[in-house]
């Protein structure tokens, strides 16, 4: 594998791009290991062996899930893109220019009116009135967390 290493000295790097570079790490080791029990599966004629073989494959698939989405959480450059392109219908390579259409330029698709925590309250926008909304709940914690997290 290409990257396994850091390029840049230990002592010169954060905690957090150390702790990315460990996840993106064992995403592409997870998604490497999805395509070889892939292929083991295609090439071999025993059923049973690949049953077990399409199992253990699906299970790699799932903690690469994991470690997008802890990816996401931790970065909000990869969170903007995932949202702008993830779960979308028709040309992949259409949809930037779409969000950028409907946002005015910024690729981040606006989310839908209650999305997010189930309250009708977006969890990743934050607006005065909607803040006044929710004093005093959790949502009003998550939203002040969401702020400190990804800073206007």
């Amino acid at each position: 594998m290409g990257s396994e290493g850091l390029h840049e000295p230990l002592s010169s790097l954060d905690e957090a791009v150390i702790n990315r570079h460990r996840m993106i790490t064992s995403i592409m080791e997870e998604l490497e290991a999805v395509d070889w029990y892939d292929q083991r599966v295609s090439a071999t004629d025993d059923a049973d062996l690949a049953a077990v073989l399409a199992h253990n494959r699906d299970e790699e698939k799932e903690h690469a899930a994991m470690g997008i989405e802890w990816l996401r959480r931790n970065d909000p450059k990869f969170d903007e893109e995932l949202r702008t392109y993830l779960f979308t219908e028709g040309p992949i390579t259409e949809v930037e220019e779409e969000a950028m259409a409907r946002s005015g330029g910024d690729a981040a698709p606006e989310p839908e009116p209650g999305a997010g925590s189930g309250s009708g309250h977006d969890a990743h926008s934050l607006r005065i009135g909607s803040l006044r909304d929710l004093a005093g709940t959790n949502e009003y914690d998550e939203a002040l967390h969401n702020l400190e997290r990804y800073p206007l």
